[in-house]
């Protein structure tokens, strides 16, 4: 296939040469290159000014990030043969860690199949496209998918945030075989039914696998209390490595529902107990009942989307681990997670102490968790790394 070719202004290859993959729109050359000549996900040539190859995108002429590299150095088609070749090695990465068909598959730039997302749930896989670029090379991307893993289905979770803003279609709709409402996971030895027709982003959450299995240790004999327990990724994990109860607290009935449902899968049903609600009011609720637990877990949605959204964001975080520190008992451990990429973990230790010195104690952390090695960080693509969890000890 011929493709256009996309100038990029003088002096604007010099961070893709570093090795990262987003071109944006006041990179362009427009007298050589008009981005309104472009079509979504037309396949383009990125070159330098001075006419050098540095490899092949595809378009978002309508978006700030104008292009995405899927081919550094090199000129290719996203075609079935190169979607192929990448999720070969994506398997491969998987298959040398997990010994089990469970984890993120594909994760967009950093398995340079940028704007892709797949999460595999044994034969079952959960496809997100989350820009219109990427819809283009659809079909070909199931058609590699059926001739190397040959699903019983695929899901399509066309209602992600991006795809909205974006002002894309949004709906959910099997597009191959077929895909029940919740399908079995399993993570770390404990065994969860995921919603993947109706729940959070594609129904589960992997990426906080390997920060859940160093749980395990903590929680021997303990209380627990896990905040934004969704359906009970931390919960049901800490009940099965041997709490004495778990408390999952969570705004939605239909995510404690399925906190019910994956503690009898896992003989719990009586360690486990459920709160709707607010999270901040909900805590502040259950301190003036005088509950404490020896643990607390803390897993909430990004509170910082945009970086405009960091001081309000801070405070929030501040907030929730302030809550969480009033309701643990002295000497207990505070699981202190976020999924902003715009928060540092160093902010995020910054609104943990602030916290502590609101609730009138002292904090020691004790374990760091990060995203699993299905969710790769890109070296060049600092956009890549987003996900923390700080394990703290309550002392003084």
């Amino acid at each position: 296939m011929t493709s256009a070719d996309l100038y990029l202004r003088k002096g604007a290859d010099r961070r893709l040469r570093g090795g990262h993959l987003w071109i944006y729109s006041n990179e362009i050359d427009s007298k050589r290159s008009s981005l309104g000549s472009f079509a979504p996900g037309e396949p383009v040539c990125v070159r330098s000014a001075e006419g050098k190859l540095l490899g092949s995108a595809y378009m978002e002429p309508q978006s700030l990030i104008c292009a995405r590299m899927f081919a550094p150095g090199e000129q290719r088609s996203l075609d079935f043969s190169l979607i192929l070749q990448r999720l070969k090695v994506a398997l491969a990465g998987r298959d040398a860690f997990f010994d089990q068909p469970f984890y993120r598959l594909v994760y967009g730039d950093s398995d340079l199949l940028p704007g892709i997302v797949i999460d595999r749930f044994g034969p079952y896989l959960v496809v997100q496209l989350n820009n219109a670029g990427v819809e283009r090379y659809r079909q070909p991307l199931l058609d590699a998918l059926v001739d190397l893993l040959k699903p019983e289905g695929v899901l399509l979770r066309g209602d992600s945030r991006s795809r909205r803003e974006s002002g894309l279609a949004v709906d959910v709709e099997v597009v191959l075989g077929d895909v029940p409402e919740r399908v079995p996971v399993e993570e770390n030895g404990v065994k969860f039914l995921a919603p993947v027709h109706s729940g959070q982003k594609t129904g589960w959450f992997y990426d906080h696998r390997m920060a859940r299995a160093r749980l395990q240790p903590w929680v021997q004999d303990k209380s627990v209390l896990d905040v934004y327990s969704y359906i009970g990724g931390w919960g049901i994990q800490a009940g099965v490595f041997g709490a004495s109860s778990v408390c999952c607290l969570d705004s939605s009935a239909a995510a404690l529902e399925g906190v019910m449902v994956n503690a009898g899968l896992n003989g719990l049903a009586d360690q486990v107990s459920i709160r709707q609600g607010s999270a901040p009011e909900t805590m502040a609720q259950m301190r003036t009942e005088s509950l404490s637990f020896d643990v607390v877990i803390l897993d909430p949605p990004a509170f910082i989307q945009r970086r405009k959204d960091l001081k309000k964001g801070l405070a929030a975080y501040r907030r929730i681990n302030e809550l969480g520190l009033r309701l643990l008992k002295p000497g207990g451990l505070l699981v202190s997670a976020s999924c902003s990429m715009h928060l540092s973990r160093a902010d995020l230790f910054t609104a943990m102490q602030q916290a502590a010195v609101r609730a009138d104690c002292q904090l020691r952390v004790v374990e760091q968790g990060a995203q699993g090695p299905d969710h790769p960080i890109h070296p060049a693509i600092p956009e890549t790394e987003y996900l923390k969890a700080v394990f703290a000890r309550r002392v003084g």
